[in-house]
């Protein structure tokens, strides 16, 4: 779909539609809807960013917490939602050996313990190896430091999940 396409949808198609590009996260998309007319695909991507970063850090820590644990529960569970299910299997996050998901949950818990929220990284854009690294160091941040990351991760998987549903910038004639 084109960005005069997504400018034509009703607000139920757009919320339905991108209503997981912030996993878990409709309600941000259902605010943006009302700054239609986007001019490209950029635009969209950033008025979701200025939405996010205009949220106090308790909504950018509810951001966070909507992320499921990479490799945990909901992906053994088959509870994940469908992008991310699909980002994390790219990532080889579903086909852990048993010490690497013993690795992944020990971190995964340690890391929720520090900060209060679960690790985010945009799995598509790396893999298994990367990821057990990032995790085990950004264990080590201060959270001040590992929430801003964890938004900037959120953003980027945004772009990807955007990508994925808008043809690329060719401007809105309006």
């Amino acid at each position: 779909m084109d960005i005069s396409a997504v400018n034509a949808l009703s607000y139920e198609d757009f919320v339905n539609i991108f209503g997981n590009v912030v996993e878990k996260c409709p309600l941000i998309t259902a605010a943006v809807w009302t700054s239609r007319p986007f001019i490209s695909l950029n635009a969209l991507e950033a008025t979701i960013n200025e939405f996010i970063d205009a949220l106090p850090e308790s909504g950018k820590e509810g951001i966070l917490r909507c992320h499921p644990d990479l490799a945990g529960r909901d992906l053994h569970s088959g509870t994940l939602t469908r992008e991310s299910r699909e980002e994390q299997a790219r990532a080889g996050m579903d086909a852990l050996s048993t010490a690497e998901a013993s690795r992944v949950a020990r971190l995964n818990e340690e890391y929720k313990r520090r900060f209060g929220f679960p690790f985010v990284i945009c799995a598509r854009t790396t893999d298994k190896t990367r990821i057990l690294r990032e995790l085990s160091e950004r264990c080590q941040n201060a959270r001040a430091a590992e929430m801003a990351r964890g938004i900037e991760e959120v953003k980027k998987i945004c772009r990807l999940r955007l990508q994925g549903l808008v043809l690329s910038d060719a401007p809105n004639k309006l």
